[in-house]
């Protein structure tokens, strides 16, 4: 029997071309793999059809939809995933998906290698890789245009040439990547980063220059997974969907970011993410609402060590299975309801509110009803900065007083 290597498959030009082309360097059979995670454009039985048109052995479809909101979607939220402060993970969290379909196709066909359409200047090899190995340690991986030479050039050659039902002349400026939780957006001219983005970068979003009238949104949380939009129950998938029109269509989650990529290169990126950015801003001020103090902080800290995690490829690594179990014992309490106005570009928190939150009204207030009891604060704050004056009485003994010279004098006149 030929031995066979499961190819990622899209369906474009480079993944179609590379059917033929694997087969032609290594001389094994190529099972075509494609999974949906929300990316939108043709249906899974034409990209299947297609696979097999181009000479694939097999075609192995996934409708991962629900798989991706659910597994991957909802514990980027509750890590408040935002890498630099600023990518909410689009594609970071998709390749962990795809490659566990990409392994399971492998042990379902007898596979013993498995192939991607990734650069070798880029994060997504090494998403990809270090996931299959991880999930498959006896396979081996292959890039087609890193490692066997596939240009772009050569791609239009070899499908011209083979005559394969794949359009090889339209020739998108940028690169493009996207699914439920957002799009990714590259090359061409951004890659000046003085150049500003121009209208047809962005497909997710309208221009929130000219945004419709606001529109305000309730979100409910259980244990920080969305629930229900304005007291509608939905799926998480359901949500992010109708998050993505509703914010979309007000210009929110657009991103413009120069980002550190894994493998030591600064790269601008153009991000759009109008459900994920208006998700992560609800959940993160449910949470002000919800954690004790410490919690809230040490989680920050963690949140970023997660999120870095997963950009570098290490979702299923043993420190960030780790921090899975602190992040989701963390959100306990995290329910309740947010209420966000989407306007011109911002998603804007209104209100809050918890059955579970520690914010207590009583305490709050400073008008009547107030509970808090205002004569304990004195000896809190002379036991609270007490280190910090038991050392200054001594640097004051040691080395004479305060220097106040540069402090501006009252003036006598």
């Amino acid at each position: 029997m030929k031995e066979r290597i499961v190819l990622a498959y899209s369906g474009g030009l480079d993944t179609s071309v590379a059917i033929g082309w694997i087969g032609e360097a290594t001389g094994a059979e190529v099972v075509a793999v494609a999974v949906d995670v929300g990316q939108g454009g043709e249906s899974l039985e034409t990209v299947r059809q297609r696979a097999l048109d181009c000479g694939a052995v097999e075609a192995y479809v996934a409708d991962a939809r629900d798989e991706f909101a659910e597994q991957y979607c909802m514990p980027t939220l509750k890590a408040n995933g935002l890498y630099m402060d600023a990518y909410p993970l689009v594609s970071a969290i998709s390749r962990p998906v795809i490659s566990r379909h990409l392994v399971a196709a492998a042990r379902q066909f007898g596979a013993s290698t498995v192939a991607h359409g990734c650069t070798g200047k880029g994060n997504d090899q090494v998403r990809f890789e270090v996931s299959i190995q991880t999930l498959g340690p006896d396979l081996k991986c292959i890039a087609p245009v890193r490692d066997l030479a596939l240009t772009r050039e050569k791609a239009i050659e070899y499908a011209e040439r083979n005559d394969l039902p794949i359009a090889t002349t339209k020739k998108n400026p940028f690169s493009i990547d996207q699914n439920v939780w957002g799009r990714a957006v590259e090359t061409g001219f951004l890659e000046d980063i003085w150049n500003g983005p121009t209208k047809d970068v962005y497909d997710y979003t309208d221009d929130p220059a000219f945004p419709p009238a606001p529109d305000v949104v309730t979100i409910a949380f259980e244990r920080g997974v969305p629930t229900a939009l304005d007291g509608r129950t939905l799926s998480p998938l359901e949500i992010i969907e109708e998050l993505n029109r509703r914010a979309g269509a007000q210009g929110v989650g657009r991103i413009d970011i120069v980002e550190d990529r894994l493998v030591g290169i600064k790269s601008r990126e153009i991000y759009e993410a109008p459900g994920a950015m208006a998700l992560i801003a609800a959940h993160r001020e449910l949470e002000n609402v919800t954690l004790e103090r410490e919690q809230a902080r040490f989680k920050k800290q963690v949140d970023q060590r997660w999120t870095e995690l997963v950009y570098d490829g290490q979702w299923y690594s043993p420190l960030k299975k780790n921090l899975d179990t602190f992040i989701d014992d963390t959100q306990q309490y995290v329910n309740g309801e947010i209420r966000l106005e989407l306007h011109g570009g911002r998603a804007t928190v209104q209100g809050r509110r918890s059955e579970t939150g520690l914010y207590d009204f009583n305490l709050a207030t400073y008008d009547e009803g107030d509970s808090f009891d205002q004569s304990s604060a004195r000896g809190f704050i002379d036991i609270y900065g007490l280190s910090a004056k038991t050392a200054s009485e001594r640097e004051q003994r040691l080395d004479g007083g305060a220097d106040l010279a540069d402090v501006a004098r009252l003036s006598n006149d």
